[in-house]
């Protein structure tokens, strides 16, 4: 496979081969698991899952690329050319909630990806090489600088670590980033509904949004939550924290929580005059 890299797909292809071997070796697959890739590229870790005996399904948007893969055709090999943003992912399975999903996927696209991955029903375990950065971000305990609502909305669902740095020299082209190993080990079961899950997205997007804000006055003001002010009050003190507390103190749990007591039905709020 000789095609140059498309930068409009984001392409950055992996060509060491020890570093596709201890990416293969971090999914621990065995023969016959359901493995989902996400943009295979030129089969830099494809002929690696394929070699460990899995039953391999890989979505590649491009077309050179994915009429290549398909050339190589094997009963336990299936090449769906699609955009893994739209296309259907669970009906490609058996069982969803077993499958293995690994990806070198593009930087400009990945906070989409984990999001729809970690969409319930969750896949067994996930493996993405991301940019280094984005990695910190998603493991960020709360108290740091990088913890956000990207921490909260993958913990809240998903145990995540970070193996190891992988440098640009092993790309093609080079980025001008390191990138990292992120494992996302979905809860079993969900502590969220999807529709707690829509509630957790809307307060955390408000939360960080309005990051410099007490927490009680962002629940009492925000146009997306207005929750009541004692009732707010309540809720943080009922978690150990003050009024005063800002977001980025708050444990996942403590999210989930939060997000549990606003999808409550509540009673209309009225403003003071």
């Amino acid at each position: 496979m000789g095609n140059r890299p498309k930068r409009s797909l984001g392409q950055n292809f992996l060509v060491d081969p020890n570093i596709q071997r201890k990416i293969v070796e971090a999914a621990a697959v065995a023969p016959g698991d359901e493995v989902l890739e996400i943009g295979p590229g030129r089969g830099a870790l494809t002929r690696h899952l394929r070699a460990a005996g899995v039953r391999l399904t890989v979505v590649e948007l491009d077309d050179q690329l994915a009429a290549e893969l398909a050339a190589d055709p094997d009963e336990a090999f299936t090449v769906v050319h699609d955009d893994v943003l739209k296309v259907p992912l669970r009906p490609l399975f058996e069982s969803w909630t077993g499958v293995i999903v690994l990806g070198n996927i593009p930087y400009n696209i990945t906070t989409p990806i984990i999001f729809r991955l970690l969409e319930a029903p969750r896949p067994a375990r996930i493996l993405l090489l991301v940019q280094a950065e984005v990695a910190d971000r998603v493991v960020s305990a709360p108290g740091s600088k990088t913890y956000g609502a990207l921490s909260v909305g993958v913990q809240s669902v998903a145990r995540a670590e970070r193996l190891f740095t992988v440098p640009p020299s092993v790309f093609r082209p080079v980025p001008k980033v390191s990138s990292a190993l992120l494992r996302l080990t979905p809860m079993t079961p969900s502590p969220l509904s999807s529709a707690g899950s829509e509630t957790l997205r809307t307060l955390t997007r408000a939360a960080f949004g309005w990051r410099r804000k007490k927490l009680a006055t962002t629940l009492w003001r925000h146009p997306d939550l207005r929750m009541d002010r004692e009732e707010a009050k309540a809720a943080l003190e009922g978690l150990g924290h003050p009024p005063s507390v800002r977001p980025e103190r708050l444990s996942p749990e403590d999210f989930v929580a939060l997000a549990g007591l606003l999808a409550r039905p509540r009673c209309p709020r009225v403003r003071p005059a």
